[in-house]
């Protein structure tokens, strides 16, 4: 399953004092929804940890293009867009309830061995379950 979204209502908490989306909860959310599309396809963080083996971020880039606003309705989608050896890359959508785009966004994910810290070649058995 390469693609994911989830629903959302932006809270009070999550408001800058511009009156819009702070660009941090921007990051939040984006780690929300890839670590939800995981557990969706049997990869929690926690089975991750068990198993040694997992995600970590290099980098990201987002682009801000309408303001989200107090208790707007939202959809942020994700992909997975491409995979090499041991990174992936992840594309981010937020859309808000008019169908507009709002931000979008990728992160570079490496697959990396927790006791050692070093990057690691990406399993099959992982890249099959997001349709690769």
């Amino acid at each position: 399953m390469r693609d994911y979204e989830i629903k959302h209502t932006v809270m009070a908490d999550e408001i800058d004092a511009f009156a819009h989306v702070n660009n941090m909860v921007y990051l939040k959310w984006f780690n929300i929804v890839a670590m939800e599309h995981c557990a969706a396809v049997g990869y929690s963080g926690k089975l991750l940890w068990e198993k040694g083996f997992g995600w970590i971020i290099k980098s990201h880039r987002i682009e801000y293009i309408v303001p989200v606003r107090p208790y707007e309705n939202i959809v942020i989608k994700t992909r997975v867009e491409s995979v090499k050896a041991a990174s992936s890359i992840r594309s981010y959508k937020v859309v808000n309830e008019k169908g507009e785009l709002c931000a979008n966004g990728e992160t570079v994910w490496v697959w990396v061995n927790y006791k050692t810290g070093r990057p690691s070649r990406i399993p099959q058995e992982v890249l099959s379950k997001f349709g690769f």
